[in-house]
């Protein structure tokens, strides 16, 4: 593979800065629906404690899981656009 251009790598920076920011976003998200009723209830401290180890382990699993599968989709997407449409013959 041959260097890579500024606006690929500028494409690339952006696409991980979406990515980070995105699976914050959804594990707080996650972390927020899981842990909200300890806000609104009043539960004994047993309840309390699993629904925040609870939400807290959701919120661990939801973010990397998050960050891999778009940088995955961005990288599948990358390779389909640097392959000619006509295989074995150059590009015009």
């Amino acid at each position: 593979m041959g260097e890579r251009t500024q606006a690929q790598r500028d494409e690339m920076t952006v696409e991980i800065g979406y990515a980070l920011f995105s699976a914050a976003f959804a594990a707080a998200v996650v972390f927020g629906a899981i842990a909200g009723p300890k806000l609104m209830f009043a539960m004994p401290y047993a309840v309390e404690r699993g629904l925040l180890l609870a939400a807290t382990s959701a919120a661990a699993l939801v973010f990397p899981l998050r960050v891999v599968t778009v940088l995955w989709r961005y990288s599948r997407e990358a390779d389909r656009r640097g392959r000619p449409d006509r295989p074995g013959r150059p590009e015009r």
